[in-house]
C-alpha cells in the first residue's frame, strides 16, 4: 500500500488597491523623515565649516578656538537640561501613579486634563512667569541658602540680586516638561496587565509593593523613553533661557550665582538677528552640537530601553 503525499496549497490574500496605496503611504512616511533628518544633518555640517575653519578672532567673544567658543554653551545645555529632568522626574511619576491607581475616577480624569492643559501653554508664557514672578520669589531662598550653605560649591557666594540664575530656569524647565512625563508614564501605568496586578494583591502585598513589583518593572521602558522626550525638549528650549537667564561664558557649577553658563537654543535665539558673516556660521555651528548631543542622548536611551525589554513585561 503506497501512501502519497499532497501538498497543501498556500492561500494568499488578493492583494487590493487600498492595501497597495496604504503601504506605499505608510513607506513614503518612513523615506521622509530619515529624508528630512538627513537633510538637517547635511545643512548644519554644510554651514558649521566656515565656523570650524576660520580664525578664531572672527569668532564671537573671539576665543582661542571654535571649541573654547562652544565648550560654556554645551555645558549649561546640558547642565539646565539635566537639573530640570532631575527634579521632574519623580513628581511626575507621582502623579502619574497617583492618576492611575489611587486617585477615584472622577479626581483622574480632572487632573489628567488639567496635566494635558499644562502641556499646551506656550513656552513664552513660562518665561513670563519665570522672569516676572518665579525669579523675584526664589531670590531670597537663594540668599539664604548662600548664607547658611555657602560652603557648598553649588551654592558659592556672591548671590544673585535678581534671581536669575541656571537654577531658576531649571525650575521653569521642569514645569513644561512635568506634564510630558507624566502623560505618557500615566498611559504606561495604565496598560499594565490586570493580572499582574491582581496576583501581586493576591499573594499578600500591598498597593505600594504591587506598584513596586508589578507597575514599575512593566512600566521602566516607557519611564524612560518619557524621560528622555522630557529631556529633548529641556535640551532644545529656547524662550524660557533667552528670557529667564543672565548668562555669561562660563562653566562652573554654581546655582545661585549671577554669572550662568548659557545654552546653546537661547544663545543663538539672543545673537541671531545681529550676527553676520562667519558669526552666522557659529550659531549654526553650535545647532550642529545640540543636534548630536540630542542624538546620543536618544540614541543611549534606546539601548537602555532595549536592555530593559528582557527584563519587563513590557513585551507580553
Amino acid at each position: 500500500m503506497t501512501s502519497t503525499s499532497k501538498t497543501t496549497p498556500v492561500l494568499r490574500a488578493k492583494s487590493r488597491p487600498a492595501d497597495r496605496i496604504f503601504s506605499g503611504s505608510t513607506l513614503a512616511a518612513g523615506v521622509l523623515i530619515l529624508t528630512a533628518l538627513a537633510a538637517v544633518a547635511v545643512f548644519l555640517i554644510a554651514q558649521s565649516i566656515p565656523a570650524l575653519v576660520a580664525n578664531p578672532e572672527e569668532l564671537p567673544t573671539s576665543p582661542s578656538s571654535f571649541w573654547e567658543y562652544v565648550a560654556p554653551l554645551a555645558f549649561g545645555t546640558v547642565w539646565a537640561a539635566a537639573l530640570a529632568l532631575l527634579m521632574a522626574l519623580p513628581v511626575s511619576l507621582g502623579i502619574a501613579l497617583f492618576i492611575s491607581h489611587y486617585a477615584p475616577r472622577r479626581i483622574a480624569q480632572v487632573l489628567g486634563y488639567i496635566v494635558d492643559l499644562l502641556a499646551a501653554v506656550p513656552s513664552v508664557v513660562f518665561g513670563l512667569w519665570g522672569i516676572k514672578v518665579l525669579a523675584p520669589f526664589v531670590q531670597p531662598f537663594y540668599a539664604w541658602l548662600v548664607d547658611n550653605f555657602g560652603w557648598i560649591p553649588l551654592f558659592t557666594p556672591p548671590v544673585s540680586g535678581t534671581g536669575r540664575t541656571i537654577l531658576t530656569v531649571a525650575i521653569v524647565l521642569a514645569v513644561m516638561v512635568l506634564p510630558i512625563i507624566t502623560a505618557v508614564c500615566r498611559e504606561v501605568f495604565l496598560q499594565t496587565p490586570r493580572l499582574h496586578e491582581e496576583a501581586a494583591l493576591a499573594l499578600g502585598a500591598t498597593r505600594w509593593e504591587m506598584i513596586h513589583t508589578a507597575v514599575l518593572p512593566f512600566g521602566m521602558p516607557g519611564i524612560i523613553s518619557a524621560a528622555m522626550l522630557g529631556l529633548g525638549r529641556a535640551l532644545g528650549e529656547t524662550m524660557v533661557v533667552a528670557m529667564v537667564l543672565s548668562p555669561a561664558m562660563v562653566i562652573h557649577f554654581v546655582l545661585t550665582g549671577s554669572a550662568n553658563p548659557p545654552t546653546i537654543a537661547g544663545n543663538i535665539a539672543l545673537n541671531f538677528p545681529e550676527a553676520h558673516g562667519v558669526g552666522v556660521n557659529a550659531l549654526i555651528a553650535t545647532g550642529l552640537i545640540l543636534f548630536i548631543i540630542t542624538l546620543i542622548v536618544n540614541s543611549a536611551a534606546r539601548v537602555v530601553i532595549n536592555r530593559r525589554k528582557a527584563f519587563s513585561g513590557a513585551n507580553g
